[in-house]
């Protein structure tokens, strides 16, 4: 069984992971060459990937998405088990533990937004959360291939085993006493915990939690979307982890 990826990026990241088996590469005969299509090229035929020009009627079918003229047959991603990533070593990383995101675009900007600040892997349940889909992957500009997206049957067992294991959690709640910015993420494994907009992080989890931070809002309009707010957490760990590498 196959999945489909849209757009230059997915199916170029793809290409560079090379862990994924990938059937067929459709491109519009309408596309006009650029740098990311003539990698896409070459390397499909150093991998022996099979790519095939046709007609824009060919994309027809996911004229919702915005394919940009090339999508391809891959194989579904691999999730990560839990024990399998905490067999590995980690010194001040970070994890994201994700409760009840709904949202496949929120998903994806997360996952981009984790690669780009090189977080460690991204925790998800197994129910009541979106799981991974060729929308997430376009979201994500193919970044999904580039970190581990671990997914668990219970929440409260993966923080369990997370501490037994030294991660500090750290969990995020708007009636919470301290600001995000104000926790030293130096020197541990952290692992951050967002909820989704309506319903939050649950209370088993807050329990749970070592440390429970907020976003401090400048008033009561408190609009800031799960993939907006984890971006300006995950940003103050690598900004406070940076510079302490630079004293």
């Amino acid at each position: 069984m196959s999945d489909i990826i849209f757009g230059k990026n997915s199916v170029l990241e793809a290409l560079i992971a090379g862990d994924r088996e990938i059937n067929k590469i459709l491109i519009s005969k309408n596309l006009h060459s650029d740098e990311k299509l003539n990698k896409i090229k070459e390397l499909a035929r150093q991998n022996g990937v099979v790519y095939q020009f046709v007609a824009k009627e060919k994309f027809q079918n996911y004229a919702e998405y915005n394919h940009q003229g090339v999508i391809a047959q891959i194989s579904p991603i691999k999730y990560t088990e839990l024990e399998d990533f905490l067999e590995k070593p980690y010194t001040n990383a970070s994890l994201v533990i994700l409760d009840g995101v709904e949202d496949p675009h929120n998903l994806g900007a997360i996952i981009r937004t984790c690669v780009c600040a090189g977080v460690s892997g991204i925790i998800i349940p197994s129910r009541r959360n979106v799981l991974v889909s060729s929308i997430v992957e376009k979201t994500s500009a193919g970044a999904i291939n580039h970190i581990p997206i671990i997914k668990v049957n219970s929440l409260v067992n993966a923080v369990q085993k997370l501490k037994n294991k030294d991660w500090w959690i750290i969990a995020t709640d708007a009636s919470a006493k301290d600001n995000y910015y104000n926790i030293d993420y130096c020197n541990m494994n952290s692992a951050i915990i967002m909820g989704a907009e309506h319903a939050g992080v649950s209370k088993s989890l807050l329990k749970l939690s070592d440390f429970v931070v907020k976003i401090p809002m400048m008033n009561d309009f408190n609009s800031l979307n799960v993939s907006n707010a984890l971006s300006a957490i995950i940003f103050e760990t690598l900004r406070q982890k940076l510079n302490n590498i630079n004293k």
